[in-house]
């Protein structure tokens, strides 16, 4: 029973890292990458569907995307979705595929995306917590119920401790990579 809490608390927090490293990933750095169009969807015969879904994505330079849709009746919804995204870039449809050139990111907008992403890192550490907070609640039943011993569940908060530990330490991690490639010229 105790195992099964422990493991369950954890398994909540490493897939709270994974939502930090999905959502950084979508934050726009220097450098071109096709993870920063992964939240973007399009129209797409009426349905809104991920862009990834809808065309390939090359980068050729550093600042250079070149982005080639399947089906050729999509590049002006494909262009409208990037249009109208907070990305901050103007991409060009040359009828079969879509070019975005990123500008360069100046001072104001590098610190935006910073604490852009110290928000996203403290939400993923409010969920690691919401997890302990569960668990540590499940555990205090199994006392109250008398179904386990305070030592043991004493032994368990420890462990439960160490693991938030160790996952918000994972997650300020991630955010200082993030912000020194931020910072990167």
């Amino acid at each position: 029973m105790i195992s099964d809490i422990i493991t369950d608390a954890e398994t909540k927090m490493a897939n709270a890292i994974e939502y930090a490293k999905e959502e950084f990933a979508a934050i726009r750095t220097g450098r071109a990458h096709p993870a920063m169009f992964a939240k973007l969807t399009a129209d797409y015969y009426g349905s809104p569907t991920p862009l990834q879904q809808l065309a390939t994505f090359q980068v050729p330079d550093a600042r250079v995307v070149m982005i080639t849709p399947y089906d050729q009746s999509s590049v002006n919804a494909i262009e409208k979705s990037i249009r109208d995204s907070d990305l901050g870039v103007n991409p060009s449809n040359d009828g079969k595929s879509i070019r975005v050139t990123l500008p360069l990111l100046t001072e104001q907008r590098r610190k935006e995306y910073i604490k852009l992403a110290k928000t996203k890192a403290e939400d993923a550490r409010i969920s690691v917590r919401g997890a302990r907070r569960t668990a540590k609640e499940a555990l205090d039943k199994l006392v109250k119920d008398k179904e386990v011993g305070e030592d043991e569940v004493a032994r368990a908060e420890k462990q439960l401790d160490a693991s938030t530990k160790k996952h918000t330490d994972a997650i300020d991690d991630v955010l200082k990579h993030k912000e020194a490639e931020l910072l990167e010229v």
